[in-house]
C-alpha cells in the first residue's frame, strides 16, 4: 500500500444502514492503515466515565477542573482497557506517533499527568480501546459502501460536540446523512 491508498488522517463515516453496535452512527479517526490493516479511534462516543475516574485508579491527582470533567470516548472494541489520548502535535510525549501535521496519538502515561496538573495540550480526546480492521477487511467493507471516508478535520476532533461529530464529518465530503437511507439494497 502507498501513501496515496493509505487512510491514515482519514475520517471513517458510519453509513445509516450500518446496524453493528459497535459502530452505528459513529465516525472513526484512522491511525493507522497499510497493508496489514487499519487502526482507529471512534470520536463520537462518549462513555458515563470523566477523566478523573481513570486518573484516581492511576493514583494521579488532577489539579484541573477541566481535567475531572473531561470525559473518556470509547475509541472501540478492541482492548478496551488500553488508553489512548488524541492530541494536537505540539509537543512529544514518550510512546507518541504523529499521524499528521496537527494530530498525534499517544499512549504513554506521562501525557495523563501533564493533562492532570494542567500542562498538556490544549486540546485532547481520550478513548479507551481502538477499532482495527484486518488485512484488506477495511478496504472489503470500503468497497460494500459500509463507510464513507474522507481527509480528517482537527477542528471536528477537538472543537465539535460529539453528538454533531458524524454529522459535520459526512459534510466535510458535501454529504447530509439524513438524507441518505438506513435500509440496505441491492439494484
Amino acid at each position: 500500500m502507498n501513501l496515496e491508498t493509505s487512510l491514515s488522517n482519514h475520517f471513517l463515516i458510519a453509513m445509516p444502514a450500518l446496524q453493528d453496535a459497535n459502530f452505528y452512527r459513529t465516525v472513526a479517526y484512522i491511525c493507522e492503515h497499510d497493508e496489514e490493516g487499519a487502526m482507529g479511534i471512534i470520536i463520537n462516543r462518549p462513555l458515563d466515565i470523566a477523566l478523573a475516574e481513570i486518573l484516581a485508579q492511576m493514583e494521579i491527582r488532577p489539579d484541573t477542573p477541566e481535567a475531572i470533567h473531561q470525559p473518556i470516548f470509547s475509541g472501540g472494541p478492541v482492548q478496551t482497557e488500553r488508553g489512548f489520548v488524541l492530541h494536537p502535535t505540539d509537543q512529544p510525549w514518550d510512546a507518541t506517533s504523529q499521524i499528521a501535521p496537527d494530530i498525534s496519538i499517544t499512549t504513554s502515561k506521562d501525557i495523563l499527568h501533564a493533562i492532570a496538573a494542567g500542562k498538556g495540550p490544549e486540546h485532547s480526546l481520550v478513548a479507551l480501546g481502538y477499532a482495527g480492521w484486518g488485512a484488506g477487511q477495511l478496504e472489503k467493507e470500503l468497497a460494500e459502501n459500509v463507510w464513507l471516508s474522507g481527509p480528517a478535520d482537527a477542528q471536528i476532533i477537538f472543537s465539535r460536540p460529539p453528538e454533531q461529530r458524524w454529522q459535520a464529518a459526512a459534510q466535510l465530503l458535501g454529504v447530509d446523512l439524513n438524507l441518505i437511507s438506513g435500509q440496505a439494497g441491492h439494484a
